[in-house]
């Protein structure tokens, strides 16, 4: 057990989320139980993922999507005032780290991801440094090679435009909806581009220059960091910790 401040510093203090330009707050975005004992954690504080909660009984969940982003409508109603409903009515706390959490060097999205697919990082790029060069653990054939192997990791049918013919050695991937790093990695040498995204110019784009484009999915490309995080917090202090896959498509 340990008590809701102690948990928030020490998340705080691995993700330092006051070095990021983030468009949502970081951290602790509704309280709950001062003392916690048992967290989830998942992708997105969805309704289904807080009901899950409520009947794993845990009193906190960590999550990469929470609750409030910049631009939304500030109004409680709808599918708002249900999800603020049950985490207040059962005393949850609710802990979120969106870009902070992309980018920590071990528990964060990217590093995770990295991990599974076999990825040795060797630099960063794109805007706050929030994308992710290597080099795979075997050299690619093509991209369509590339997405078989990312295909069996995560279960899930890739999105691939191949580029120009040959192997693939220099890979640049960054999770969730990163389809505009795509020319910052193209600048920065990759051969290809992992992501969870595509949006209509990046087709163009890989065709032109070469460059194959991955789209994974964004849901399934940022399983990882959340669980990771929660369960070295969970380690440090001795607590219950639960991750729960709630599936999304998109």
């Amino acid at each position: 057990m340990t008590d809701r401040q102690e948990l928030q510093s020490a998340l705080n203090v691995l993700l330092q989320p006051e070095t990021f330009k983030d468009y949502c707050p970081n951290g602790l975005q509704v309280e709950g139980a001062a003392e916690v004992r048992k967290i989830v954690s998942g992708v997105t504080a969805s309704l289904a993922l807080i009901e899950a909660a409520i009947a794993q009984g845990a009193d906190t969940i960590l999550v990469h999507h929470g609750l409030f982003w910049r631009g939304y409508d500030g109004r409680v109603t709808g599918w708002m005032r249900q999800r603020l409903g049950q985490l207040l009515a059962h005393n949850i706390n609710l802990f979120a780290y969106h870009l902070p959490l992309d980018a920590h060097a071990e528990l964060g999205n990217n590093a995770q991801l990295g991990r599974r697919l076999g990825l040795q990082a060797s630099g960063r790029f794109g805007d706050q440094q929030l994308g992710w060069m290597g080099e795979g653990s075997a050299d690619f054939s093509d991209a369509h090679a590339l997405a078989q192997h990312v295909d069996s990791v995560l279960k899930r049918s890739v999105v691939v435009v191949p580029g120009r013919a040959g192997s693939l050695k220099r890979i640049a991937w960054c999770t969730g909806g990163a389809q505009g790093y795509f020319e910052a990695a193209i600048t920065a040498g990759a051969d290809a581009f992992i992501t969870g995204e595509i949006s209509e110019p990046q087709a163009h784009l890989a065709r032109e220059t070469g460059v194959a484009y991955l789209a994974c999915g964004h849901h399934a490309t940022e399983r990882y960091g959340a669980p990771a995080l929660a369960a070295h917090v969970c380690a440090q202090f001795g607590l219950e910790h639960v991750f729960i896959d709630i599936d999304n498509p998109a």
